[in-house]
């Protein structure tokens, strides 16, 4: 949600404000915590997890991203064949956002990767895989050295729905990651869950992990991005 001001000028991310009921649902929430036990063995079995939620959605439960053009105009005009981009997608999936953009005719030497082998094998299976520009690999961005499949400096990092299933204290390490690979003036494009959205309003006690942080049915975890 974003304010403007009299110039029109974007300003940033403002959280909603919080009716009545929506208050009482997240005060519901702090009535019983995820242990710590619990949310330890989340941390160390997030890959398990997110590989679960592949064997049993495979291509079906996320829709093609055929609105990255629009909203993400730094996009526009760049991967031509004189100018070929080099883009990283971070969390690739099944390839919902790498097969629209090269439907749209962008010509990018592309690089992705997921925490899930079995999601990267069925990117690999798309119509439109070519191994020719386009390496999709396995890795966990939380740790260090985890781009040593990525022999270009890149031009552009792209998270989408990424950072929210990431436990924050591990995100200086993932900045990092992305700053050793990231060219001279690279840029990096994120979406995300917000903060107070539907998402986060819909957890039940007992499913909070820390604040704006949370454990979802299959075991994968969701946080709820705040801006500063």
């Amino acid at each position: 949600m974003a304010e403007s001001v009299k110039n029109s000028e974007y300003v940033g991310h403002v959280a909603k404000k919080l009716t009545q009921e929506e208050i009482e649902k997240m005060q519901a929430q702090n009535s019983r915590l995820v242990s710590e036990f619990r949310a330890n063995q989340l941390e160390k079995d997030a890959k398990k997890h997110w590989d679960l939620f592949y064997k049993r959605n495979d291509t079906r439960f996320f829709k093609d991203r055929h609105w990255t053009t629009r909203e993400f105009h730094e996009l526009l005009g760049l991967g031509t064949e004189n100018d070929q981009k080099i883009l990283l997608e971070v969390g690739c999936g099944v390839g919902n956002f790498i097969y629209p953009l090269i439907e749209d005719g962008l010509k990018f030497k592309i690089f992705a990767c997921d925490l899930s082998p079995r999601a990267v094998e069925l990117a690999k299976k798309h119509i439109l895989y070519n191994p020719k520009n386009i390496k999709i690999f396995q890795t966990d961005i939380t740790t260090e050295n985890c781009f040593c499949e990525v022999d270009y400096s890149v031009n552009i990092v792209t998270l989408i729905f990424v950072l929210s299933a990431i436990n924050p204290t591990n995100f200086r390490t993932v900045v990092k990651n992305l700053y050793n690979v990231l060219d001279i003036g690279g840029i990096v494009l994120f979406r995300d869950y917000g903060l107070y959205d539907m998402a986060q309003l819909r957890f039940k006690p007992g499913h909070k992990i820390s604040e704006n942080l949370y454990m979802r049915q299959d075991g994968t975890r969701g946080r709820s991005i705040k801006l500063i």
